[in-house]
Parts: C-alpha cells; sequence; structure tokens
C-alpha cells in the first residue's frame, strides 16, 4: 500500500505543507512512481485532502483547474500498471457533511477511472460513520466502491466540538487491522494508510508533521480493542 501525496500547494500551507513546485514537476514525480510500482501488485491512495481543500476553499480558486488535470493525469498513469490499484481521496464525514458537494469534483478529478476513493485517512471517524456517508456518496457517483482508514479510530473522534480535533487528539485507539475482508459490498478494504504514531503536526505536544511519535503509537495499541 502506497500514499501518493505530493500534489503542488499541498494542505493549503499548513502543518503538512510542500508538494511539488509546479505541475510538470508533479507529473514527473507520478511517472516515476507509476514506473517504480511496476507489475507489483499495490493499492494507491492518491492525494489525501487535495480534493476537499478544492471543496471547503482552503486551496485558492486559481489553483483548482490545474490540480484536476494533475489528479486525472496521475489517475491515468496509475492505472496504466497491470496491477495497481488507485483510491482518491474523498476527505471523511466530519470534514465534507454533505457528499453531494464531492461529486462533480471528484468527476472532473477522474474518480470514474480509479478503482474508487478513500474516506477517513488520518482521522479519527468511526466505521459506522464511514460507512454511511460512503455509501451516499458511492450512490451519487454511480456504485463506485471506497477503502477506509482504521489506523486510530478504534474509540471514534475526540469527544465535543474541540480545536483541531484531528491533530493528535489524546485518548484515541487502534481501529481494525487491515483487512479486504469487510463484509460490505462497497467497501473494499480497510487499511492503517496513517501509521499509527506519526504525529499530525506541532499541536499538543507533538513533533513535526510525519514525524514517529513513540509514545502517541503505543497509546493507540494500549487501548486497541483488539
Amino acid at each position: 500500500m502506497f500514499v501518493a501525496y505530493n500534489i503542488p500547494h499541498r494542505d493549503c500551507g499548513m502543518y503538512s505543507a510542500g508538494g511539488s513546485h509546479d505541475a510538470q514537476a508533479y507529473r514527473n514525480w507520478i511517472d516515476a512512481f507509476a514506473t517504480a510500482l511496476g507489475d507489483a501488485s499495490a493499492i494507491v491512495v492518491l492525494e489525501p485532502d487535495a480534493v476537499p481543500h478544492i471543496v471547503d476553499g482552503c486551496t485558492p480558486a486559481q489553483y483548482h483547474d490545474e490540480r484536476f488535470q494533475l489528479l486525472a493525469g496521475a489517475i491515468e498513469r496509475l492505472k496504466r500498471q497491470p496491477r495497481t490499484r488507485v483510491y482518491l481521496d474523498a476527505g471523511n464525514p466530519a470534514w465534507i457533511d454533505d457528499p453531494g458537494k464531492l461529486v462533480e469534483p471528484l468527476r472532473r478529478a477522474g474518480v470514474a477511472r480509479a478503482d474508487g476513493f478513500s474516506l477517513n485517512v488520518s482521522n479519527f471517524q468511526t466505521n459506522e460513520a464511514v460507512r454511511g456517508f460512503g455509501a451516499a456518496l458511492s450512490g451519487l457517483l454511480g456504485g463506485a466502491h471506497f477503502t477506509v482508514d482504521t489506523s486510530r479510530n478504534g474509540d471514534g473522534p475526540l469527544p465535543g466540538d474541540r480545536a483541531e480535533a484531528w491533530c493528535n487528539p489524546p485518548g484515541r485507539a487502534l481501529g481494525v487491522p487491515p483487512t479486504d475482508r469487510t463484509g460490505d459490498e462497497l467497501v473494499d478494504a480497510y487499511l492503517w494508510i496513517k501509521r499509527p504514531g506519526d504525529s499530525d503536526g506541532q499541536c499538543r505536544g507533538g513533533p513535526a508533521a510525519g514525524t514517529w511519535w513513540p509514545d502517541y503509537a503505543l497509546g493507540l495499541a494500549r487501548r486497541a480493542k483488539s
């Protein structure tokens, strides 16, 4: 399993800012990524947050058309690999609460040529909530399948309307271990897309985004139900 996370203007310049410096650099990067996959069996979760940040207005409007083109091109390039499955990220139900708002952006980004969409990446929404949201979005996209990130959702989201509830929230737990036996015909897999223990950013005493944080990882493991 791989996560392609290098879109220009990534994360709206926030904790995980960065990405390719321009469109051509991104195309070159995706081409190298796909070439490296070769004929191996692979799942690629494509650009977490890239589409939802268009929907919520965080990504400036002048970048929207280019982003749609880059995502569609990335799907096309990755799908040339014979055993690569691609899931375009669609956020989580606590972020974009109306699935209808995602339909046209996902279509413009080429989701019809992907294997489906991904939900709950780096987030904490329960499987029940995500499956319900995913089923509704799937119905609007002609039956598209999806994956669910269960790396940290064992106890659901942080209770209450707290600031930065998505960023290193305390008291969370590992969720269902990765499996393609989901018991749901629309859910292709439960995956640990976010590596449990990687920091979300310098909040609540955490290190820089993406840095391994052993204490947080141990807490997730100790609170796991299975």
